[in-house]
């Protein structure tokens, strides 16, 4: 009777017959390394931002923009993309395998639950990697532009840089409108330059240009530049019609650009959770010696 009420008494209290604790419930644990994720999330994203420096260094000193025009333009174009495409498949991998080496070893669970726990502990590292990386390059965009701001609004900046800030990427077709036919000596027309921009960035915003802007243009560039009224009104459609075909070009590549970035991201979160899976799987066979 005695043996009888041990045995009995020996599952309730966690112990077997030859004294082995009973595995652990799963219910009462989490799925998820969060040790693990951060780690590779932090060594993911430190390695791309390493990357797109040294990407973004090895273009610039071997490519000039200047040779061969629109050529020039789209092997740069393309280089960014391969080289964008490569550093999220090297960082990303990196990051995967981490977070699946140094994670918890799970036990008692079927070998399709691992690897679903692999791949999502991957995807988790790329994730967070993301929101790093984006948190930083936003902090030092932001950085830069305020002091870029500081400059263009401090007490010591010229009339010029002040106009250049306000014009802002109409600037160069502003300075195609007012260019006289003859240049007057101290001859100053920043306030028609910045009023032609303000009307500049609405007609581009609206995607016309309306007549009585058009004639109200045309007027401050005959004052300023010497031209008739008409000649006036021609140029600055001819001006116009550049601007919208900069801006429509602009946006295209915009597009293409975010286009090969979600192909370069959704590559990289590939990587991640496939590379998870290996380092799990390598670490659920490590033997204790």
């Amino acid at each position: 009777m005695a043996h009888a009420a041990a045995t009995m008494a020996g599952p309730r209290s966690g112990i077997g017959e030859f004294g082995e604790h009973s595995p652990r419930n799963e219910a009462h644990s989490s799925g998820v390394s969060w040790g693990a994720v951060i780690a590779g999330a932090f060594v993911a994203a430190a390695l791309a931002l390493i990357l797109l420096a040294l990407g973004a260094g090895i273009g610039i000193s071997s490519i000039s923009p200047w040779a061969g025009g629109d050529a020039a333009a789209t092997r740069i174009g393309m280089a960014v993309v391969i080289w964008l495409i490569l550093t999220q498949i090297i960082a990303s991998s990196v990051g995967g395998y981490l977070a699946g080496r140094l994670r918890t070893k799970w036990v008692n669970l079927h070998t399709d639950e691992v690897y679903f726990r692999d791949t999502a502990h991957g995807f988790l590292v790329w994730s967070v990697g993301l929101v790093i990386a984006a948190a930083f390059l936003a902090t030092a965009s932001t950085a830069m532009i305020g002091r870029a701001n500081q400059i263009g609004a401090g007490e010591g900046a010229t009339s010029a840089q002040r106009s250049g800030a306000v014009l802002g990427a109409n600037g160069y077709f502003v300075d195609e409108l007012f260019r006289p036919e003859a240049r007057a000596a101290n001859q100053n027309n920043a306030a028609a330059r910045d009023e032609a921009a303000g009307i500049f960035a609405h007609s581009l915003r609206e995607g016309n240009m309306t007549a009585a802007d058009r004639a109200y243009l045309g007027s401050l560039v005959a004052a300023t530049t010497g031209l008739n009224q008409s000649d006036a009104e021609r140029r600055v459609s001819d001006v116009f019609s550049e601007a919208q075909q900069a801006a429509e070009t602009a946006r295209k590549n915009v597009a293409h650009g975010l286009y090969w970035t979600f192909l370069a991201l959704l590559i990289g979160a590939f990587c991640a959770s496939f590379a998870a899976t290996i380092g799990g799987r390598q670490r659920d066979h490590v033997v204790t010696i």
